[in-house]
């Protein structure tokens, strides 16, 4: 059985500001072996360096600030926190200060996410992994999104977007070896092959964003640089995916542009013209 305590309730107003009730906290002890860790975590790759250096600090000050977690099967899901159980673990600490918070799934990946927003603990693919699994599982729009962790819709689209290139980018976006402003710029060549090689000049040469922008802007191959969609694109692609019931997306180019609706079987195809009225 959890001890009860009180009083360890400082670091926790940002998560519970997320519309969860914070009244009359109780603080409970764990034993950090009935925890488990959520499979749908956000952040999924932990510095050990950084992790053995904070373990040491809890040897001697001990955990001041609780983790947040909720009854699940025979144990303890954690839904914030999970660096401190981590560091527990490695400090050989018994048990942890505890939250234990009857949340729903909805509930529980948005306080996931806020706080790790919040701590810029995520690197890009995490992050556009954690909006892609919101706005697929939890039906989010781009616009809910924005308002919910309060980033721009534009940060969102082209965080996403992110999710585009080729794997072995996205490994050293992962690993940090380019970041975001690198990943946009590299998402303006047209093909693979042209990403790969950006990504490899970025790396060996120490590219800055801009240096890497520049190198794009002056490839002839090159016709179109868009590294931000505006708002008002964004919103209209939105719209038009739920007319159609699927994937829409707007390219502006110099003069005009181009709308594509991605249909699956010959089916939704005929479902789409019906809807065109052709």
């Amino acid at each position: 059985m959890p001890k009860k305590e009180r009083g360890l309730g400082r670091g926790l107003d940002a998560l519970f500001s997320a519309g969860i009730d914070n009244d009359s906290l109780d603080i409970v002890e764990l034993d950090t072996d009935v925890i488990i860790a959520r499979q749908e975590q956000p952040r999924r790759n932990f510095d050990q360096e950084s992790l053995q250096e904070l373990a040491e600090s809890l040897k001697e000050h001990g955990v001041l600030q609780p983790i947040l977690v909720r009854e699940k099967d025979d144990g303890y899901e954690l839904i914030a926190g999970e660096r401190r159980w981590r560091a527990a673990k490695l400090a050989g600490l018994p048990t942890i200060p505890a939250v234990v918070r009857k949340l729903d799934d909805l509930q529980v990946a948005e306080i996931s996410l806020i706080e790790n927003l919040q701590r810029e603990d995520l690197t890009p693919v995490e992050e556009a992994q954690a909006y892609r699994l919101m706005m697929e599982r939890f039906h989010y729009t781009q616009e809910n999104l924005a308002q919910k962790i309060g980033k721009s819709r534009a940060h969102i689209a082209n965080t996403l977007r992110i999710m585009n290139l080729p794997p072995s980018i996205i490994e050293m976006i992962d690993a940090r070896k380019i970041s975001a402003g690198h990943a946009r710029a590299i998402l303006a060549y047209g093909g693979e092959q042209e990403q790969l090689a950006a990504a490899q000049e970025i790396i060996s040469a120490g590219l800055s964003v801009r240096e890497a922008e520049r190198r794009v802007k002056n490839k002839k191959t090159v016709q179109e640089f868009v590294f931000e969609k505006p708002p008002e694109v964004v919103d209209l692609e939105e719209r038009l995916q739920k007319f159609f019931g699927t994937k829409v997306e707007m390219n502006t180019l110099h003069k005009g542009g181009k709308i594509e609706i991605t249909y699956y079987n010959d089916e939704d195809l005929e479902r789409i013209i019906e809807l065109l009225n052709i």
